[in-house]
C-alpha cells in the first residue's frame, strides 16, 4: 500500500481508469461476439449488429483501450465474413486423397 499522498491518489486514479477501460473492453468484445454469431447463424439483422460493433470499436479506440489498427483488423475480418456467401463443403470419400497422392508419387 502506498504511504505518500500522491501515491495514494495515483492508485485511486489507476483503479478508476482500469474499471473504465474494462467497461469499454467488455462492450466491444460483446458486440463482436454478437455480430459473429449473427453472421454464423445467417440472421437478417446482420448489418445492424455490424454497425453496433463498429461503433463500440471506435469508442474503444477513442478512449485508448484498443489500438486503431487492431480495431480496423477486427472490423475488416467481420465485414469480409458478412460479404462472402456461405459455401457448403462437399463430402469427400475416405481414401480418395491418399489414392491421388500415391499416383502422383508413383509417376515421379
Amino acid at each position: 500500500m502506498p504511504i505518500l499522498q500522491n501515491a495514494k491518489k495515483a492508485l485511486r486514479q489507476a483503479n478508476r481508469r482500469a474499471t473504465e477501460n474494462m467497461v469499454f473492453k467488455k462492450a466491444y468484445k460483446e458486440a463482436l461476439k454478437k455480430a459473429r454469431k449473427a453472421v454464423a447463424a445467417g440472421e437478417k439483422d446482420i448489418t445492424e449488429k455490424v454497425r453496433l460493433a463498429q461503433k463500440t470499436l471506435d469508442k474503444a479506440v477513442k478512449k485508448g483501450v484498443l489500438k486503431a489498427n487492431t480495431a480496423s483488423r477486427y472490423l475488416s475480418r467481420l465485414t469480409t465474413k458478412v460479404a462472402t456467401p456461405k459455401v457448403e463443403k462437399k463430402a469427400v470419400k475416405k481414401g480418395t486423397i491418399k489414392k491421388k497422392l500415391s499416383k502422383k508419387v508413383a509417376k515421379k
